[in-house]
């Protein structure tokens, strides 16, 4: 099990650290928070990654095609 680089063995000791930290009673709190944070923090992701593919998906205007329209009369 790798999660971002951090193995088994690290996770055990950061779950550690944060027990003797925090206690076993503000513990849970703090999993369910840091659990709605990152859920918070990926569907942010994943609604700029949409609004990317959105972007890039519509057709570009060139600069050419802006100039006739611009020297066009204006139609009565």
């Amino acid at each position: 099990m790798n999660i971002f680089g951090v193995g088994l063995p690290e996770m055990a000791v950061i779950g550690a650290v944060a027990l003797l930290v925090f206690g076993p009673k503000r513990l849970p709190e703090l999993g369910r928070t840091l659990g709605k944070t990152l859920k918070g923090f990926q569907s942010a992701s994943k609604e700029f990654e949409r609004e990317i593919n959105k972007a890039m998906a519509e057709p570009e205007v060139s600069g050419d095609a802006a100039k006739t329209a611009e020297e066009l009369p204006p139609s009565d």
